[in-house]
């Protein structure tokens, strides 16, 4: 098109020359300067057919281009861009917020699906205990399948944040894959409410709240007293909290059941469910986190021993280096500091000492021990329930990216990425809540 524009730019010029020339001779006599104007007058026609078809060649030209453009854009097989309206064309002005707002949307959705699962998993737990565990069977079977369609969403938005060429297919798989999580949750949510009747007579539910209520207050309790570690500081008090809140609500279903009311009963009868569970989640957590401390400090000396067996092989006199010879100096250096330390009398965390040897043997891990892919395990599962736990208790405030991570961390194989995945989503689920604040 280019060249079509300039050649007819050139015919123009061509034409307009003619009257643009400028006449420097000398004048003549009058007689021929008249015999001379027929002839300049009978010579301006000819200069005009050669302009006037190389005009018409140019545009001729510029029109066939132009028909063979279009011809060849339209017969190509190769798709056009995504947010484009024919191959080769600038991504339209709409393509980026739709696709922002699809990106925004797949969020929403993974967060909807994962607080549903879990307040699924809280409801069916109380129903569990009132009508047994073969009542609900099958739909804890449903809430299975939901968190598989709601793992697979997670594993497409971690591939689009790697790097996914087909964004916009990705993103709609997640919110495909989160809208059948949602199905099955409704329908399992619509059974077990039926199965319960609590509209109906929330009696036997009622009893069942109180009676756990009871036993988780002698819990916390016990758990005040338990441990100081910095991954559970403020969750007793967290505990109390929403233990005062379910007696609100126990006390409002007594109220609204001696009136008559059943589905006010209901209402407040779940509520004081989901406060109980909460309260269950934080002191369980006290409780679970003691006995991981003391089964990791049972385990270090073993465990050091088990470092020792894998780094043998590395100090048979042969001589290492680059990379494995960094690494076995490093990890000399960490097993030195954390005998030191185990052994200097002062406290000491545990379980944060079994981490670092676990982390600093599994680049140079052969199998020789058995000890560490133990140590391994405790570590990790420690590191996931933990990280579960506070995605659990702050739902509400609580973003998609640690939903993902934590997701990532329980199905990987790799033990210490494990560890280190389900701490990264702590870390990013104590800043979603920092952010928002806690959950009322």
């Amino acid at each position: 098109m280019t060249h079509a524009l300039l050649g007819v730019v050139a015919g123009i010029v061509w034409l307009v020359l003619p009257w643009m020339t400028i006449n420097d001779d000398a004048p003549v006599a009058g007689a021929r300067t008249s015999a001379a104007a027929p002839a300049a007058d009978k010579s301006s026609g000819t200069d005009l057919v050669l302009p006037v078809a190389a005009l018409a060649v140019v545009a001729g030209l510029a029109a066939y281009g132009s028909v063979r453009r279009i011809r060849r854009t339209r017969s190509r097989t190769t798709p056009a861009a995504a947010g484009t309206t024919h191959v080769g064309a600038y991504p339209s002005p709409a393509a980026t917020p739709l696709l922002a707002d699809l990106d925004e949307r797949s969020r929403a959705s993974l967060v909807d699906a994962d607080n549903r699962l879990r307040a699924l998993h809280e409801e069916l737990t109380f129903a569990e205990t009132e009508l047994g565990p073969e009542t609900v069977a099958p739909l804890a079977q449903a809430a299975e399948a939901a968190e598989a369609e709601l793992a697979a969403a997670c594993a497409i938005r971690r591939r689009y944040e790697e790097g996914v060429p087909e964004e916009a297919a990705a993103l709609a798989g997640v919110v495909g894959r989160c809208e059948e999580a949602g199905r099955r949750l409704t329908g399992a949510a619509e059974s077990l409410r039926a199965l319960r009747g609590l509209d109906r007579d929330p009696a036997a539910a009622l009893a069942s709240a109180e009676t756990r209520f009871r036993e988780l207050t002698a819990r916390t309790a016990q758990a005040e007293t338990a441990l100081t570690d910095d991954s559970v500081i403020g969750y007793v008090e967290l505990a109390k909290d929403s233990l005062v809140s379910a007696t609100v609500q126990l006390n409002e279903t007594h109220q609204a059941t001696a009136s008559g009311r059943p589905d006010e009963a209901a209402h407040h009868l779940r509520a004081a469910e989901r406060a109980i569970a909460r309260a269950d989640v934080l002191v369980s957590a006290v409780t679970r986190l003691r006995g991981t401390l003391t089964e990791a400090a049972r385990l270090i000396p073993p465990v050091l021993t088990g470092a020792e067996a894998e780094l043998a092989p590395f100090r048979d006199g042969t001589a290492y280096e680059g990379e494995t010879y960094a690494r076995l100096l490093h990890a000399d250096a960490v097993l030195a500091a954390v005998r030191q330390e185990t052994t200097s009398g002062r406290p000491y965390d545990p379980l944060g000492v079994l981490r670092r040897i676990v982390h600093v043997t599994a680049p140079l891990a052969t199998g020789r021990s058995g000890v560490l892919p133990v140590a391994a395990l405790l570590v990790a599962r420690e590191s996931v329930a933990a990280a579960d736990d506070y995605v659990t208790v702050h739902r509400e405030a609580v973003d998609a990216a640690p939903r993902m991570l934590l997701s990532k961390a329980r199905l990987t194989g790799d033990l210490p990425r494990a560890d280190v995945l389900a701490r990264e989503a702590r870390d990013l689920a104590e800043r979603d809540v920092r952010l928002r604040g806690h959950p009322a």
